[in-house]
C-alpha cells in the first residue's frame, strides 16, 4: 500500500454521514504525527504505534 492510499482509506473509513473528511486533512493530521513519531526516541514511536494497534484491535472485536 502507498501512503497515499492510506490516506484515502483513512478518509474513506472516516467519514460520517455528518462529517466529510477527504484525503487532504488525513495527509495533514497524518504527516503532523509522522512528524511527531520522527521526534521520539525509536524505542517511544514504536511504543506508541504499538499502543494504537492494540487499540484498534480491540475496537474491532
Amino acid at each position: 500500500m502507498k501512503l497515499t492510499e492510506l490516506y484515502q482509506e483513512v478518509a474513506r473509513r472516516a467519514d460520517t454521514p455528518k462529517v466529510q473528511i477527504n484525503a487532504a486533512d488525513v495527509s495533514r493530521v497524518l504527516s503532523v504525527m509522522f512528524d511527531i513519531l520522527e521526534d521520539l526516541k525509536p524505542a517511544e514511536a514504536i511504543d506508541l504505534v504499538s499502543k494504537g494497534l492494540a487499540s484498534a484491535e480491540k475496537r474491532r472485536r
